[in-house]
């Protein structure tokens, strides 16, 4: 524990060097490492998503490096300090955890979920909803919002039900189509993948986590398919879709 804490202190004096002494570092403000933060957030996700341990670490490191970063830039602008952050961590995880650090008894993590949530309204949430950031990707945001509302109580019984209610957005879809509202379109496409992606936690599936396996398959799937027609002496963009669907077929029936 003293070694991590000295590495952690380290990375610190490192890091009011580089702000001190480095024409990058100096110029980065809040504003500026946004976009870089949301970067390294996306590339921690796709190592995790791969389980590719050595980039795992190496992302978490990077993204221990903008915390410090930020937390430096708030020192100089009088608004927080570092300690200050870990400081108010540390009282909200004890807060929050009352049945490690007081007296409360849970039975399994639902009921540490549902507590969670009436210890954020005690501290001044005014919504089961609040805290679910705006900019969120849409089908991280749909699953955080169904897991909040859970939480008290607005969520089906059964498995089936949900099924049920998938079934039912597809027929208001198509409905939608038939009367060519681009508008109902829409709205009821977005309620389809609400219903699937509630759906998906039923099934105890990660939505998001299964849309990007799919994605790399298909990648996978297409440049092999780019290389078998090369390799048969023509060319992807030569060929008739029932030619590419033929070597689609070929790849699926002999994978990788």
């Amino acid at each position: 524990m003293e070694e991590t804490g000295n590495l952690f202190m380290r990375l610190v004096h490192i890091m009011d060097e580089l702000r001190e002494k480095c024409p990058w570092d100096q110029k980065q403000t809040i504003a500026s490492l946004r976009s870089l933060t949301i970067e390294e957030m996306y590339e921690l996700a796709d190592a995790i998503s791969r389980e590719d341990w050595q980039n795992i670490k190496e992302e978490l490191g990077d993204l221990l490096l903008h915390i410090v970063f930020y937390a430096k830039i708030g020192a100089e602008k009088n608004a927080f300090t570092l300690q200050e952050v870990i400081q108010d961590i540390c009282e909200k995880l004890i807060f929050r955890h009352p049945h490690i650090y007081g007296d409360v008894v849970v039975k399994d993590e639902e009921e540490v979920k549902r507590n969670w949530e009436k210890l954020k309204k005690i501290e001044g949430k005014k919504s089961a909803l609040d805290g679910v950031p705006a900019g969120l990707p849409g089908i991280v945001k749909a699953l955080r919002i169904q897991e909040k509302a859970k939480q008290v109580g607005f969520e089906w019984k059964k498995t089936d039900d949900v099924f049920e209610k998938v079934e039912e957005e597809i027929l208001e879809l198509k409905q939608a189509i038939l009367q060519d509202n681009q508008r109902d379109i829409e709205e009821e496409f977005g309620d389809v993948l609400f219903s699937l992606i509630n759906f998906a936690r039923f099934l105890q599936i990660d939505p998001e986590n299964a849309l990007e396996r799919v994605n790399r398959k298909f990648i996978s799937r297409f440049q092999a398919m780019e290389k078998l027609a090369v390799s048969k002496g023509s060319n992807i963009h030569a060929l008739s879709l029932e030619e590419m669907d033929a070597l689609w077929n070929e790849i699926k029936s002999n994978p990788l």
